[in-house]
């Protein structure tokens, strides 16, 4: 690779860069790129910190306080619980969504509980509607609290020890760690950082290919004395730079509206420091090239823009898709045979940064060469389409 050939390839990677900037089509790709995923981002942890909220500050209306006034003093002495006057009708009340739960207390409650009968209660809700389901969730909790402190009472009363009632009394132990189970909520960055570097370097990729094939321009552009090569090596660069900064830019504001944000509202905290900026760095290295390699193969391909955009539309979508639905329900713990297939690889690795892992060298040596000995392949293989007379001239 001489000085010559570099020369060249950096005036095709210039030249794609400028014609790139130009283009408002592939500014407006790569900035949706980027704001999509910090979007998403923000919403679903703001509906997680509001459920959270909720639960925590629930508000209970109660008709029939008055037939109940312990149970009454003991729920307001909880913490976030705050009673007030239930409606007149209360199961109309929670059709119309006016009330979220509506506690419903019967005249023979005193009575039942004073002879120490069971004393029922009407826990009026609506299951379909999932908003309300921490509130009710949580006054179901209370309720249970109150039943179980009262019937241990009442067995203290009759000498009989609560334990009595307890075969078996299970102790919880949380093996995984805060930061873990953080990620079970956050897995989809290592998605955003995907679909980031997929659409920042497809308009540049398909433009500057199919785009050129389709007005005619690719023609000219041959009759050069460059080689097909640096005019592909060009190219594929330029599509690389871009798909760079955008995942660059997606996973700068996605990390820092988590961490300085909105994280403190739902207790996560994602460590960033140099170990988590490398392995990213990485993750994002390895996979915008290679993207950037398949969209550039894939546009050379196409006869027409809109034909590489459905190609590639197809082929951004059914991997991304397939990692969400194994993750989802086939969860498993990172391999090393995870990072021999692209994609998976980079998301492997940014999922285990987020659960606090250290991924190990060999983990970023198998990424980084796979991805990148495909996309090398890739390049090699659309240089070879560039010398296709049938390629080229075919409409």
């Amino acid at each position: 690779m001489n000085a010559r050939f570099l020369r060249q390839l950096f005036v095709v990677f210039r030249k794609e860069l400028k014609d790139s900037a130009r283009d408002r089509r592939a500014i407006l790709a790569i900035v949706i790129g980027v704001l999509v995923g910090p979007a998403v981002i923000g919403f679903m942890v703001n509906r997680l910190a509001d459920r959270q909220r909720q639960a925590e500050q629930v508000r209970i209306p109660v008709v029939g306080a008055e037939h109940a006034p312990a149970l009454m003093d003991w729920l307001r002495a909880q913490w976030g619980v705050t009673i007030v006057t239930g409606p007149r009708d209360p199961e109309q009340a929670v059709r119309s969504a006016q009330e979220d739960v509506v506690l419903v207390i019967p005249p023979d409650f005193a009575e039942r509980f004073r002879s120490s009968r069971a004393a029922p209660v009407k826990l009026v809700a609506d299951g379909s509607r999932e908003s309300s389901t921490p509130q009710v969730r949580r006054v179901k909790t209370l309720l249970e609290r109150y039943s179980g402190e009262v019937a241990a009472m009442r067995l203290v009363a009759h000498g009989v020890s609560p334990q009595v009632v307890t075969a078996v009394r299970v102790d919880e132990i949380e093996v995984s760690t805060a930061q873990q189970r953080a990620a079970t909520i956050l897995n989809f960055l290592g998605l955003f950082l995907l679909m980031s570097a997929l659409t920042g370097g497809m308009q540049v990729a398909t433009d500057s290919t199919a785009g050129e094939r389709e007005r005619g321009s690719l023609e000219p552009l041959l009759v050069n004395p460059v080689p097909r090569s640096a005019l592909v090596g060009g190219k594929w660069l330029a599509a690389s730079a871009a798909s760079l900064l955008a995942v660059a830019l997606a996973m700068g504001f996605c990390v820092g509206m988590l961490k300085l944000v909105l994280a403190a509202d739902v207790g996560v905290r994602i460590p960033f420091g140099p170990m988590q900026f490398i392995t990213m760095a990485i993750a994002a290295v390895s996979v915008c090239p290679l993207s950037a390699a398949v969209q550039l193969f894939v546009g050379t391909y196409s006869r027409s823009f809109k034909e590489a955009q459905s190609y590639i539309g197809i082929l951004m979508t059914l991997p991304v898709m397939a990692i969400a639905v194994v993750g989802a329900i086939y969860p498993m713990k990172s391999q090393l045979w995870m990072f021999a297939i692209p994609l998976l690889s980079q998301y492997t690795l940014v999922t285990d940064v987020i659960g606090g892992a250290t991924p190990g060298i060999l983990s970023h040596i198998v990424t980084t060469a796979v991805s990148l000995g495909a996309a090398v392949l890739l390049v090699a293989w659309t240089t070879r389409l560039f010398k296709s007379e049938h390629i080229i001239f075919g409409r």
